[in-house]
């Protein structure tokens, strides 16, 4: 019976291997203002005191930690900033499904009785523009020139008829452009205008994008203009 009551006295001294493992990866991991307190109160204690620890160490220890707490403070601070921001962009993107928005070089809705516009960039002018459409299968169905254009923003509009100037079915449609400029003809880009059908937030960074037709997605902050 003796035997057995050492037994247990000793066995409440005695910790898990795995508690004591728990604990050093707790502390390993994270040190906090008690852990701080602790050790600062340890070295204070075992300090040698014929050379102690000058007053200005201390101040600077603690100095240090102080910077470091109110840093990762503010850290937690603007953290929950960006969340909420991000939420509040989010929503305030929210008003724009439905709507119209230019994105470049991508499908774009064509409605029955419908057309489709935007604009083709042109900084230094061209002598001339060549505009093709094709259908959601790749197919050639019109094709429109322009003669010189002026630096900066062409305007086009497709009236949605083909090149037999009978109206195209309803659909998907993607412009496609080239330029003459300074004798040379190059492709430019064409910006469209295309509805808004969902918004997103990326939670990695907080971005939100606009996903438009034909399921192209493009960042809120690449839309330069905003229609009806």
């Amino acid at each position: 019976m003796a035997e057995t009551l050492r037994s247990s006295s000793l066995l409440k001294n005695v910790s898990r291997y795995e508690d004591v493992k728990e604990a050093a990866k707790k502390t390993k991991e994270e040190m906090g203002k008690q852990e701080f307190l602790t050790l600062f109160t340890a070295q204070l204690q075992n300090q040698n005191p014929l050379e102690p620890v000058k007053n200005e160490a201390f101040i600077a220890q603690l100095a240090q930690f102080s910077q470091l707490e109110a840093l990762t403070n503010m850290q937690g601070s603007l953290d929950k900033f960006v969340t909420s921001m991000s939420g509040e962009r989010m929503l305030g993107s929210a008003a724009l499904i439905g709507k119209k928005v230019s994105v470049t070089d991508t499908p774009t809705q064509l409605n029955t009785g419908g057309d489709i516009s935007g604009n083709i960039d042109l900084p230094t002018g061209a002598s001339g523009v060549q505009i093709s459409i094709f259908d959601a299968q790749g197919r050639l169905v019109q094709e429109l020139t322009a003669g010189p254009q002026m630096p900066g923003s062409m305007p086009l509009v497709w009236d949605g008829k083909d090149a037999a100037n009978k109206p195209a079915p309803p659909g998907l449609y993607r412009l496609s452009a080239t330029a003459v400029v300074n004798g040379q003809t190059s492709k430019v880009p064409v910006n469209t205008l295309s509805t808004v059908r969902s918004i997103a937030t990326n939670p990695a960074d907080g971005n939100v994008s606009v996903e438009v037709d034909g399921g192209k997605t493009v960042l809120l902050t690449d839309v330069k203009r905003v229609g009806i």
